[in-house]
């Protein structure tokens, strides 16, 4: 395929010129034109980038791109050296951040909800998502869920005791919407990050975190 097929069906599939995003979205490091191996990542890290070269890929898809807003921009220390690596190897970068998380089937909010079994999940205000259970879950078997899904024994803070009948999620750092999703009634939320303050509102708001 040639790299700019595969750049103009992501930005049409993904609607990227619907978002003000944080970083731009698309082709951020241009590489050879034609793309027969395509590797993926949450982030474009040094790591990444080796296993991308050695692997021979011709495209590197993530999640957290590069040219964040307010960073330096000089491509000198650490940045310097991630970006010399896809030179030389003529690997593309393509980086979506916020259309993946917000989009309604292939975003990461949908998908982890899928993984959860929370088919009937939906977008609830902006990037959090929710869900409506038809019956009850215990604390313990939503957090094996989770487990089993995700291979990772998650992190419980607050209010286990009770039965769960609504259950908020929101990937990546997304500690902050504890409140907002204390607010909407859930009983539980889910988030890829935890901060010191997230632990005393969990607490205090009566929420599974």
């Amino acid at each position: 395929a040639q790299l700019q097929d595969i750049v103009a069906y992501c930005s049409q599939t993904l609607d990227v010129g619907s978002f003000d995003d944080y970083c731009p979205n698309g082709l951020q490091v241009e590489g050879r034109a034609e793309v027969r191996n395509i590797v993926s990542g949450v982030t474009a890290s040094q790591a990444l980038l080796d296993a991308a070269a050695e692997s021979g890929a011709d495209l590197l898809l993530v999640h957290h791109g590069y040219f964040w807003r307010g960073e330096p921009a000089p491509l000198v220390g650490m940045k310097g050296r991630r970006v010399r690596t896809l030179f030389a190897a003529d690997i593309s970068l393509l980086a979506y951040h916020l259309p993946l998380d917000a989009h309604p089937e292939l975003g990461n909010n949908r998908q982890l909800g899928l993984r959860l079994g929370f088919d009937t999940g939906a977008p609830v205000e902006g990037l959090l998502w929710g869900v409506e259970l038809p019956q009850p879950l215990a604390a313990r078997d939503l957090a094996a869920r989770v487990d089993s899904a995700l291979g990772r024994e998650p992190l419980m803070i607050g209010s286990s005791a009770l039965p769960l009948r609504r259950v908020a999620w929101c990937t990546g750092a997304a500690q902050g919407m504890l409140v907002q999703a204390a607010a909407a009634g859930f009983d539980a939320f889910i988030s890829g990050e935890v901060s010191e303050q997230t632990v005393h509102e969990a607490r205090e708001l009566g929420i599974l975190y």
